[in-house]
């Protein structure tokens, strides 16, 4: 048996975030969604998504009977319970639509299925709590639940490593867990809103300050001094220092320097120079639009605070101003005096005063360069992946740098 994490028609929805990945592989907690689903059920875990994605992120090989589900749903012990109980025939249905579907053989749901489940499926109703990441400020919106589900999981029945005296806590301790190498010294750590989670052989420095919840990914590293407001979640291999408010780093991307993110996401690969700087709240505190790539133009996000959302492998310069509810996309080189503007589309070169395309093959010779640091090999899948973003967002490139 296996589990199928669709897409459920999010896809475009969750851009730029999932021009590289499915919805199941995004980060809002400690653990990616998937991981969080194979941990909880123990079966093999595959993707229904893009065809362009197929070949990174693939379906299961087995032909037994599977479980289909929303791949943007934040996996529960009691979700994962119902959905495991499930048999051939029968779709689980919760917040009026359906969560996941047992199938048989070569069976699939149609993209219509997930909000409006067929007749002729029997039925099975779920009242516990649903979590959906429907959009991209939905993972720093729900990154606090995201990690308090993930540290129970991941820390019920198991000892931390121990704290050093040196450092100062506020709130529970046994809130604090530290994985295996996990390097903490002279910090202020407060856990009244929620618990800190500090994974293997990861660093925080000296001086730091941390309100939880607040994850730290496997050999990532807070630099000296950081302020760390939570509910945030900073992925394996990254890089942090300055000010970060309600914030989510997918993975080994950096923030190494002076300057504030707040409310935001940033995908993998990603560098933000120094004194980078992002606005969050808009001057008239009214509601924040962002661009939207299922409409192709803002849109209200609900939400009052809400700062940038940026693309794997893209880059701002020294001093970068970001406005509020910035979207940028994939290998974007984002430099210059000014705010520029509020959306950025993927392989964009430039800012407030202009730019221009920047030219794939430089734009890959750099993220081989940069995955290199960390010891990732930039595949020919991995490049396959970002040429299809690149012909999506020009078509028919008149410059390019």
């Amino acid at each position: 048996m296996s589990i199928i994490l669709s897409d459920a028609g999010l896809h475009d929805h969750l851009k730029p975030l999932t021009f590289t990945r499915p919805a199941a592989q995004l980060r809002p907690g400690i653990l990616r969604i998937s991981e969080g689903w194979y941990v909880r059920s123990g079966l093999s875990v595959g993707y229904r998504t893009e065809d362009y994605l197929a070949q990174v992120f693939p379906m299961p090989v087995d032909d037994a009977s599977r479980f289909e589900v929303d791949g943007a749903l934040l996996p529960t012990d009691d979700l994962a319970a119902a959905v495991m109980d499930l048999r051939p025939g029968e779709v689980l249905v919760g917040s009026g639509r359906a969560l996941a579907f047992g199938i048989a053989g070569n069976e699939s749901p149609g993209p219509g299925n997930w909000t409006d489940p067929p007749s002729f499926l029997k039925p099975v109703r779920f009242s516990g709590e649903v979590t959906r990441i429907e959009r991209p400020w939905h993972l720093f919106q729900h990154c606090g639940k995201a990690i308090a589900n993930d540290f129970k999981l991941l820390t019920e029945g198991r000892r931390s490593q121990p704290l050093s005296s040196l450092n100062t806590v506020v709130g529970d301790p046994t809130l604090i867990f530290l994985e295996e190498g996990a390097v903490v010294e002279a910090c202020t750590i407060n856990t009244k809103s929620g618990p800190v989670y500090i994974g293997k052989g990861a660093e925080v420095m000296e001086g730091c300050l941390i309100r939880g919840p607040f994850a730290l990914g496997d050999h990532a590293q807070l630099k000296m001094g950081a302020k760390i407001y939570g509910p945030s979640s900073f992925g394996p291999e990254c890089r942090v220092g300055g000010e970060v408010n309600n914030s989510v780093l997918l993975g080994f991307s950096n923030k190494g320097h002076d300057g504030f993110l707040g409310n935001s996401v940033l995908g993998e690969w990603c560098n933000l120079g120094a004194d980078t700087n992002n606005s969050n709240l808009k001057n008239t505190y009214g509601e924040v639009h962002a661009f939207s790539y299922a409409t192709g133009k803002a849109e209200p996000t609900g939400l009052q605070f809400c700062g940038l959302i940026m693309g794997d492998h893209s880059k701002s310069g020294i001093n970068t101003m970001f406005n509020t509810g910035a979207v940028v996309g994939v290998a974007a080189n984002v430099f210059g005096s000014g705010f520029p503007p509020k959306h950025i589309p993927s392989f964009s070169w430039g800012g407030a005063e202009g730019g221009a395309v920047h030219a794939m093959d430089k734009a890959l010779e750099t993220a081989r360069r940069v995955m290199e640091r960390r010891h990732v090999p930039l595949t020919a899948v991995d490049e396959a992946v970002l040429r299809h973003v690149f012909a999506s967002e020009h078509e028919a490139p008149a410059t390019a740098r």
